[in-house]
């Protein structure tokens, strides 16, 4: 009988074999996904196969060698129409996937709209596993999934990458809301991003001639960098920069630009000439540090971006424990050549310019960009954050300033059942604040912003925010909340000059779209319609779910004759308040001018009054 060819079942000890053999599974790291592909592949290339493969090659060999490698991204796999690129740093991502969309541009301009070749692409942030072939993980659907929602020559992000990029800088945005996608559990929230230009509709308002302007030289303090690739490093630097900033801004003869918008240029490589532009900021502080042991090392330089040269560089010596503390030698020292230096050159030349007024930012906390983007889930999460922070610092006043603030979000985005009992709230957090730091002009602009909508005590709620704008002139929050008490209680024409000081105090605060939003309605509050409308949208474009935005983007509209505009911003307006009426509306928070003619355009647009 003639043996048998069939192969006979693997023993277990075969199988384990087998299985031992496989590898262990990869480490996971943060990393950041990007995901392009051609729009339409399949019909262009049943149009013109042979064309779009070698044009496609032609991009393929572009971005592997160039772009890539510029941007220090790993190409992981090509799809025949599209690619999967991992990199270790959004704004990494983000600059290579706008220099991407770039390259069909001249092809494009030589082909009827049918035959042009178009890219979409999506970007995520999270933990992935990966080794040497590929990259594994939800993560990746993800950004396919955001990729499948951007239209052609968009490149769409998540919120994980949308928090560490600096608008303006990285890019331009706009706000697409959230999205329910595919096999996934929740919505997903991105925001479009474009190229930044020089002729941006960003709202930078100008002081009007023969208005009162400030002439204080401004200056931005940038983080200060480390000689050394050790991770732990690199607090100091940020600890250099924080020194300096609380140091300056109590200088009444130097403007200081926001923390927030000056570390936006921690690690990027920008000249001083380049920063000054993106601040308005005349003069740019910086440096570099090395440590050796406890000692620390700080090369300070100070440059005039209108001439282009430095003015002043200065080598001093110190302690790293020196750094913590509350009057610092080293920073004292620093910051006192650095002012007198600044100073003198400008006595010396005898030249006096306006400069903006550019802001000394208080902290900001992890829970504050989440509390302004107003979602009902993202103010939920922005107070659990607040709250562990206050488990931590109890004894600390900004995070119960910010938590008072966070009160005043919840009535002033119509998710408070008792307006009356949130304001109150607030006020109490404040004085928690008060009792803690007395002098804090943050919280005294968020009580007196709080009793101005409570009403009950009107004159306390000016004397607060003259005060807090008194204590810190660099407060844009205390200016911003003087513009509402104007609008609501005093003179229209201050509150557009305390609206634009704050505005023009934040060139790049993450929270622009509500220094815009608070411009928008004091123009309103003038009867400036236009000024009003493109404040407003501006706003809109970085953060679409703000309901005083949109209200006064309606009566700007309405009032300009603009009536299809305004029904399309009342629809959006309902959908984001679906129990949108004209009394609920005028029950939180008293009345005003403004106030009543927003009620009186509603009702006149069909908004029942109960």
């Amino acid at each position: 009988m003639t043996p048998s060819t069939q192969s006979s079942p693997p023993t277990p000890t075969v199988l384990h074999e087998e299985m031992s053999a496989v590898p262990p599974l990869p480490q996971q790291r943060h990393k950041v996904v990007l995901v392009i592909d051609l729009v339409e592949s399949v019909r262009l290339m049943a149009a013109n196969e042979a064309a779009v493969i070698n044009q496609w090659r032609g991009f393929m060999h572009h971005a592997t060698t160039q772009v890539l490698p510029a941007c220090h991204g790993r190409l992981v796999k090509s799809l025949g129409d599209g690619l999967l690129a991992e990199f270790d740093q959004p704004t990494e991502a983000v600059q290579a996937a706008l220099a991407l969309h770039r390259y069909f541009a001249p092809l494009n301009e030589t082909l009827p709209p049918p035959q042009q070749l178009h890219l979409r692409a999506g970007i995520n942030a999270t933990n992935l596993y990966v080794d040497e072939n590929d990259v594994y993980g939800q993560g990746v659907n993800l950004a396919a999934r955001v990729a499948d929602l951007a239209s052609p020559g968009e490149t769409l992000v998540t919120a994980s990458v949308f928090d560490n990029i600096v608008i303006g800088v990285d890019a331009e945005v706009e706000d697409r809301g959230e999205s329910y996608l595919k096999h996934w559990p929740e919505p997903v929230r991105t925001w479009l991003l474009y190229p930044v230009s020089r002729d941006s509709a960003a709202v930078r308002p100008r002081v009007p001639e023969g208005a009162a302007a400030d002439f204080r030289p401004s200056i931005a303090v940038i983080p200060f960098e480390t000689r050394s690739h050790a991770a732990e490093q690199y607090v100091i630097g940020e600890l250099i920069a924080d020194g300096v900033i609380a140091q300056l801004s109590r200088s009444q003869n130097l403007r200081v630009i926001s923390r927030m918008s000056t570390t936006a240029f921690r690690g990027r490589q920008r000249t001083a000439d380049e920063i000054g532009q993106c601040l308005d900021a005349s003069f740019v502080l910086g440096g570099s540090y090395v440590t050796y042991g406890d000692k620390v090392v700080i090369m300070a330089e100070l440059s005039d971006n209108r001439r282009g040269e430095v003015i002043w560089a200065e080598r001093l010596t110190g302690s790293t424990h020196d750094l913590l503390e509350t009057q610092s030698d080293l920073l004292d020292t620093l910051c006192g050549a650095c002012a007198k230096a600044l100073l003198n050159e400008l006595v010396q030349r005898t030249l006096v310019l306006p400069v903006p007024r550019l802001d000394s930012n208080a902290l900001m906390l992890g829970g504050i960009t989440l509390m302004h983007r107003s979602t009902p889930r993202d103010l939920q999460r922005s107070q659990q954050l607040l709250e562990a922070v206050l488990q931590r610092h109890k004894r600390v006043a900004t995070p119960w300033a910010w938590l008072a603030k966070w009160h005043i979000m919840q009535v002033v985005q119509g998710l408070s059942g008792e307006p009356t009992r949130d304001f109150k709230r607030a006020i109490d957090t404040a004085d928690r604040a008060l009792d803690l730091e007395p002098s804090s002009s943050l919280a005294m602009a968020i009580k007196g912003h709080a009793l101005c909508h409570l009403g009950e005590d009107v004159e306390a709620s000016r004397r607060l925010l003259q005060e807090a704008t008194q204590n810190n002139p660099n407060d844009p929050m205390a200016w911003l909340y003087s513009s509402v008490w104007s609008v609501m209680w005093g003179d229209g024409e201050h509150a557009v000059r305390e609206a634009e000081n704050a505005l023009n105090l934040s060139p790049l605060d993450p929270l622009r779209f509500y220094y815009e939003m608070s411009l928008g309605g004091c123009y309103a509050a003038v009867g400036q319609w236009d000024k009003a409308i493109e404040a407003s949208r501006a706003s809109l474009r970085r953060n679409r779910y703000q309901l005083p935005t949109l209200r006064s983007l309606l009566i700007a509209q309405f009032e300009s004759g603009l009536l299809s505009q305004a029904q399309e911003t009342l629809t959006e307006l309902r959908t984001l308040d679906p129990g949108l009426t004209v009394a609920r509306y005028l029950s939180v928070g008293r009345e005003s001018n403004l106030r009543r003619r927003i009620a009186q355009v509603m009702t006149s647009m069909g908004v029942p009054y109960q």
